[in-house]
């Protein structure tokens, strides 16, 4: 089954996709505008993936081309979220020869980036597929792309974490320095914070566990523990707030995420998906 992902508005992207055709564009195409003096060269290209993965991003990369003109055709062939194998036809473009060759580089480095943290994403979901535990992202992402990564860890079967510092409260262990404790940063935090915002807290032991219960936390993340401690901290937040949601965080990898999964928490965060992914190789011909 392909998973799916939200991608925001064009009034949102659009500006980023003309910085990022400005920045390689620059005064202008030298190689293209010298080779097309027509203004309008129609052609067709295609392109084609060159590892297997998971494909994300064309819409946005369809949208850089028709930024150059709005006349191009973009077809995808293989499907947004869906599985790709070396040699397979993952979009057709038509239109005018300029707007592809403009459009290349820009479209192609989103839709290789963008697949190739699906791509890892999924693999990461599927080691826990047939648990309840969620795979949930972070924001450990590259200035500029963060909508667009996380857009990809969604197709790639993964729950957003909070977008931005704004989404949530998430009081982290420099947050509990700087206010004298738990107690205080909970205190302090739900004195203005607007409804209905939740409230996180991370722990690194048993004891602060037990101070984020008493404080009526919404969310206790489990930071860096070891498996036997996380199992002891889920059984005694089951037992005291059924209502408590438990997240897993630190050094999540492949080897390990199944085992934290099996701790009976309820969300995996790792940062792993988008900051180890390996870009997919695609390439463009054109026909």
């Amino acid at each position: 089954m392909r998973n799916f992902g939200v991608l925001p508005p064009w009034l949102v992207l659009n500006p980023l996709l003309h910085g990022w055709l400005l920045e390689d564009i620059g005064r202008g195409d030298r190689t293209t505008n010298t080779l097309l003096t027509e203004d309008v060269t129609p052609g067709t290209a295609k392109w084609i993936a060159k590892a297997p993965g998971i494909i994300a991003g064309l819409p946005v990369t369809a949208r850089v081309f028709q930024i150059l003109n709005e006349n191009v055709s973009f077809t995808a062939v293989t499907l947004e979220g869906a599985r790709c194998e070396p040699g397979q036809i993952v979009a057709e473009i038509h239109g005018s020869l300029d707007a592809l060759l403009m459009g290349e580089r820009v479209a192609l480095n989103l839709a290789m980036r963008l697949s190739g943290i699906a791509t890892l994403t999924n693999i990461y979901v599927e080691k826990i597929a047939d648990l309840p535990a969620r795979l949930v992202d972070t924001r450990k992402t590259t200035p500029g792309l963060r909508l667009l990564e996380k857009y990809a860890t969604a197709v790639g079967g993964a729950i957003n974490h909070r977008m931005g510092l704004d989404d949530a409260v998430m009081i982290k262990d420099n947050h509990i320095a700087a206010a004298g404790g738990i107690e205080e940063a909970v205190r302090r935090v739900r004195s203005q914070i607007p409804y209905p915002l939740t409230i996180e807290v991370e722990t690194e032991s048993l004891e602060q566990v037990k101070e984020a219960l008493q404080h009526q936390a919404d969310i206790i993340m489990l930071d860096n523990m070891p498996l036997d401690m996380m199992r002891e901290a889920v059984e005694l937040i089951r037992q005291q707030d059924s209502r408590v949601k438990i997240e897993a965080s630190g050094n999540v990898t492949l080897e390990t995420i199944r085992s934290v999964a099996e701790t009976g928490v309820d969300y995996i965060s790792s940062s792993a998906p988008i900051t180890q992914s390996k870009w997919l190789d695609l390439s463009m011909r054109i026909f």
